[in-house]
């Protein structure tokens, strides 16, 4: 079975290096689990450079749920060419209260965009 490791980078420095820790990612590769020690605790198959104990307590861990990999098709754009969103129609419309002033919200589909992602 394969999990996700959660560690924090700026405590971490074994593990990895980054310059900016606050963006570094929370979960780690998918480690194989080699076996369950105690009740709340996996002993994880870990590489050789990794300077951290190989046994996590649960809650540092995660499932990976799914083995295949899940790949989103990106445009194709050409060097000289920009992705331009121009509104297509309005959704729906709202009224709302903002600052004691009341204001109209619509919703707007996009060209080049899906209907979920409108804003």
């Amino acid at each position: 079975m394969g999990v996700f490791l959660k560690l924090q980078p700026y405590r971490q420095q074994s593990v990895v290096s980054r310059n900016c820790h606050k963006l570094s990612p929370k979960w780690f590769v998918p480690f194989l689990t080699l076996a369950k020690v105690g009740k709340v605790a996996y002993k994880l198959q870990l590489p050789v450079n990794f300077k951290v104990h190989h046994i996590f307590h649960v809650s540092q861990l995660k499932e990976r749920v799914n083995s295949e990999l899940v790949e989103a098709d990106l445009p194709v754009i050409g060097p000289n060419e920009n992705i331009s969103k121009e509104p297509l129609m309005i959704v729906d419309r709202r009224i709302g209260k903002r600052r004691n002033r009341v204001m109209t919200e619509v919703l707007i589909k996009w060209s080049n965009s899906f209907s979920e992602d409108a804003t």
